[in-house]
């Protein structure tokens, strides 16, 4: 299929569409063009008599209450703000050889050049329609679509009020691809992106995209919550009628879009073709490098209220690691010699850190802001200030839990050693592990299983509530994999339950908002704050995650108080215990053999062999 084949394909579909709505236009019209009849005809002497008289009557009234309920949806389908991807806005003054790169491949392209570019923290890139004048509400003075980034506020207000002002779309690009893209590359990524700007022109295909976004954004505003059960019930109405017509214009709709697509994938052939199979490669690399670097180095500092504020360069880092690691990346590091693409903007830092802030708050939920509690933190500082911290805040949580069910007088494992038995060493830890569980009285059982029975209550409650918010109507078959004995349950059920209330008490989106400022700004006209984060990265931790994350912490916190270890970050693989210079990558297996099987022999040889004292208490936090 080519150009001209692609673009047909799409008009033809748009014109379905639009005859859908014309469609609906006419079944609203209808009771009121035969109410006019019937009077028309009562005017004449024609239809004369009690029950054309009647009739009359029927088909006014019915005309009426069609006609005020199709206004209504109308008014709700025009007025109904479109979604809109949360992105970074990329002024034309601080990204002038980007705008550039952009308008020539648009020329080269003969196709209309983009009305502005903006950044994603994904590994995606599109077009996106932003004309809808919902989406550009007056910005207030000092705040911006991204808050709280230094340096970023004058360069751009009032982006998107002149991108709604103007007809083309807006150009996302993913962030990640502007530091691991070299510029060549990127253009060649960029061309069927930007190509799809010439059928968007078209006015059959935007009216019909306007329609299906109108009815889109109709369908959220009917599921929205209220408690007037006056507009409750009338949107629902207006929600059956938007689904129904979505549903009638589905397929013309998909159509329709992949006909664009394989329009601008055809127009686009002729611009660096042979570059743009190499650049597809690196496409695939940087979505599993800024995967990875998310899931593994990002998300630990998320959960401890720090963002790393360079994570697009933390991206190139993750991928060098990769290419250095892994055959198949051989070659790829000699790429690093030609100019990167994010060198096409004036000051990448600030943008770094902006983009770094907004994935926090897609893929998290952090504030929209730093504060006190969410404070952004270099890479050179992510040993000492997350990978540190982090280990000895889970050690301490996992001595509470301790003392806790040591509390309740039945758990408490009796020490041969002349310390404190409560101390927190990772030897009292191995012991409640590897300890069978004692006999009990018939009234400490009963106490001990109540307890264990809340406790595990409430740690499945917010699993639950969290495999809900993860997996959405799905169902998330998460099943907890049990750990070895009785007492390691126990001690996973505890550290669920003290998560869950730790989570618990940190507000919608990670800090509450400063007063004064509530509800303002265009972040809050972007998305619904209650429903961050909108990409989750993981599931929900099991009790057997738990109990082996805070496990490994505890020893790693042992090995750096009595062995002289170091935290250490690993671009690919996040926190890492140093010693003697060299990661410790073989501790996992250990600690699982300790609390699957209650099997202590692997983990006290690596303590033997690396000179960790398990029986000396360590700092915790």
């Amino acid at each position: 299929m080519g150009v001209e084949a692609g673009a047909q394909v799409a008009r033809s579909r748009a014109l379905a569409v639009l005859r859908i709505r014309s469609r609906a236009l006419a079944v609203a019209l209808l009771p009121a063009a035969v109410a006019v009849v019937l009077l028309a005809g009562g005017s004449t002497d024609h239809l004369v008599g009690a029950g054309w008289h009647l009739a009359r009557w029927i088909t006014s009234v019915a005309a009426l209450v069609v006609l005020l309920a199709a206004a209504v949806i109308a008014l709700v389908v025009a007025r109904a703000r479109p979604a809109m991807s949360p992105t970074v806005p990329i002024a034309e003054e601080s990204a002038l050889d980007l705008y550039h790169l952009v308008r020539d491949l648009a020329d080269r392209l003969g196709v209309p050049a983009p009305s502005a570019i903006a950044l994603t923290p994904d590994c995606d890139s599109w077009l996106e329609d932003r004309t809808h004048p919902a989406n550009a509400p007056p910005a207030p003075e000092g705040r911006d679509e991204i808050s709280g980034v230094r340096g970023l506020r004058p360069a751009f207000q009032g982006q998107r009020r002149r991108a709604a002002a103007t007809a083309s779309p807006v150009l996302v690009i993913g962030s990640p691809f502007l530091w691991w893209m070299r510029v060549g590359e990127l253009r060649a990524v960029l061309a069927p992106v930007v190509a799809g700007t010439g059928p968007s022109s078209h006015p059959d295909i935007a009216a019909a995209r306007r329609f299906v976004r109108g009815l889109d954004a109709a369908v959220a505003v009917a599921a929205a919550h209220r408690r007037d059960p006056v507009s409750r019930a009338a949107l629902a109405g207006v929600g059956w009628v938007a689904r129904l017509l979505l549903r009638s214009c589905r397929v013309h709709a998909a159509e329709m879009e992949r006909g664009v697509a394989v329009a601008a994938a055809e127009r686009a052939q002729a611009v660096d073709y042979g570059l743009r199979i190499v650049a597809q490669e690196q496409v695939g690399l940087a979505y599993a490098g800024w995967d990875r670097l998310l899931t593994r180095v990002a998300l630990p500092a998320w959960r401890m209220g720090r963002w790393p504020a360079r994570l697009d360069a933390g991206v190139v880092a993750a991928l060098t690691e990769l290419s250095r690691r892994d055959r198949l990346a051989e070659g790829f590091t000699s790429r690093l010699g030609e100019r990167p693409a994010c060198d096409l903007l004036e000051e990448p830092g600030l943008v770094d850190e902006a983009a770094s802030l907004l994935a926090a708050r897609l893929f998290h939920g952090g504030p929209a802001e730093p504060g006190p509690d969410w404070a952004p933190v270099d890479w050179q500082e992510y040993p000492e200030e997350v990978v540190d911290r982090k280990w000895r805040m889970d050690a301490a949580r996992l001595h509470r839990v301790l003392d806790a069910l040591d509390a309740r007088g039945v758990h408490r494992t009796p020490s041969a050693a002349p310390q404190n038995p409560d101390a927190p060493t990772l030897s009292r830890v191995m012991n409640h592990l590897t300890t069978p569980q004692p006999s009990v009285t018939a009234e400490a059982e009963e106490e001990t299983g109540a307890a264990a029975a809340e406790t595990a209550e409430a740690a499945e409650t917010v699993a639950e509530r969290a495999k809900d918010d993860y997996y959405g109507d799905e169902n998330g078959d998460g099943d907890d994999e049990r750990v070895g004995s009785e007492r390691g349950e126990a001690l996973a059920a505890g550290l669920s339950a003290e998560v869950a209330r730790e989570e618990a008490a940190v507000p919608v989106g990670g800090q509450q908002a400063p007063a004064g400022l509530t509800g303002q700004g265009p972040d809050t006209a972007l998305w619904d704050e209650g429903s961050l984060p909108l990409f989750p990265l993981q599931p929900p931790r099991t009790g057997r995650e738990l109990l082996a994350d805070h496990v490994t912490a505890m020893v790693c916190c042992a090995a750096m108080d009595t062995a002289g270890a170091m935290p250490g970050l690993d671009w690919l693989d996040g926190p890492s215990l140093l010693l003697n210079g060299e990661r410790a990558a073989d501790l996992g297996p250990k600690v699982l053999a300790l609390i699957e099987t209650g099997d202590p022999a692997p983990l006290d040889a690596w303590l033997r062999t690396t000179g960790v004292r398990p029986e000396k208490p360590v700092r915790l936090v």
